[in-house]
């Protein structure tokens, strides 16, 4: 059974820094591409990043490329987000989920991220 247990979120500052993490188990974690996705208050599922099996191939939606790095550990079975120069707009439940590129796949219970002043 694939399990993905996600940790790091909290509140912030505009500006400030998270890092999350997503702990994976139930299945062969360093065989599969991995993604962070986000829901914002009343919005659908969106797509934040994704990071390729062996963890040199990333990909980043444009509203936070230059400001969140995605990484893994497969020695760790853990896949990670940090998240810098975090913007009010960056506030949503964060998931990792168990897909390369799209929003489905099996996903954690996720962690919320606020960022306000």
């Amino acid at each position: 059974e694939v399990q993905l247990v996600e940790s790091g979120g909290g509140s912030v500052q505009p500006g400030g820094s998270l890092r999350l993490s997503c702990a994976a188990s139930g299945f062969t974690f360093n065989n599969y591409g991995m993604s962070w996705v986000r829901q914002a208050p009343g919005k659908g599922l969106e797509w934040v990043s994704s990071i390729n099996n062996e963890g040199g191939g990333t990909m980043y939606a444009d509203s936070v490329k230059g400001r969140f790095a995605i990484s893994r550990d497969n020695a760790k079975n853990t896949l990670y987000l940090q998240m810098n120069s975090l913007k009010p707009e960056d506030t949503a439940v964060y998931y990792c989920a168990k897909t390369f590129g799209r929003t489905d796949g099996s996903k954690g219970q996720g962690t919320q991220v606020t960022v306000s002043s």
